[in-house]
């Protein structure tokens, strides 16, 4: 391999290896790149040989071979940020956990914001349900047909139960259940890549 080669080793997504089944047509419009074979803490200042040698060690680890377990794979992923950005996107709801119970009338909000104004318009979010068996999600804010951020988090079997929605704000109404459900919520900055990630309690009617 010399300067000129460049070598990738990619793989389907879900949905993509579905379309690929069905011998759908499809055209690549997004991928993600992560670091995740790095480990940055062997990067060397003190190197004897001088700065050209800080990052040999790095340079020489081996290369992760791509694999289909999201789980494992993709978990530090590398983002493009507007010029001029100085700090790492957080996205804030404002609460650290979510208990509702079955019957409630009112659907609980959730409106995320990132520091520095980011997944503003045009962007916004993609909110990730663990289990569809506890709640309805809906998104609001942008337009229908937009691409949401594919879940990698999550591993196939959740991917089977999980719900995705896309928009700047969300809605949890608890469904009825007869068990209390304990899952998790997670919303994704589509601009940044930033993710917050909540406990969800659904609890069942009281008896009275």
């Amino acid at each position: 391999m010399n300067n000129s080669t460049i070598t990738v080793d990619a793989i389907l997504t879900k949905k993509g290896r579905e379309l690929l089944a069905k011998g759908s047509g499809f055209n690549i419009t997004q991928f993600a790149v992560a670091d995740d074979e790095v480990d940055y803490s062997l990067w060397t200042s003190s190197h004897p040989l001088g700065t050209n040698f800080y990052g040999a060690i790095i340079e020489g680890l081996p290369l992760v071979e791509a694999s289909p377990d999201e789980t494992q794979v993709m978990r530090y992923k590398l983002v493009t940020l507007p010029r001029g950005t100085k700090e790492i996107p957080v996205i804030s709801l404002g609460f650290e956990s979510i208990v509702l119970t079955a019957g409630q009338v009112n659907a609980f909000p959730l409106r995320p914001t990132t520091s520095q104004g980011l997944n503003g318009a045009g962007f916004g979010y993609t909110a990730i349900l663990s289990d569809s068996n506890a709640a309805v999600l809906v998104g609001t804010g942008l337009p229908a047909n937009g691409t949401a951020t594919a879940p990698a988090f999550l591993g196939d079997a959740q991917s089977a139960t999980a719900v995705v929605a896309r928009g700047l704000e969300f809605t949890l109404t608890p469904k009825d259940v007869p068990e209390q459900i304990t899952t998790q919520i997670s919303i994704v900055g589509n601009q940044t890549g930033a993710v917050i990630t909540l406990p969800v309690i659904i609890k069942p009617k009281p008896i009275v």
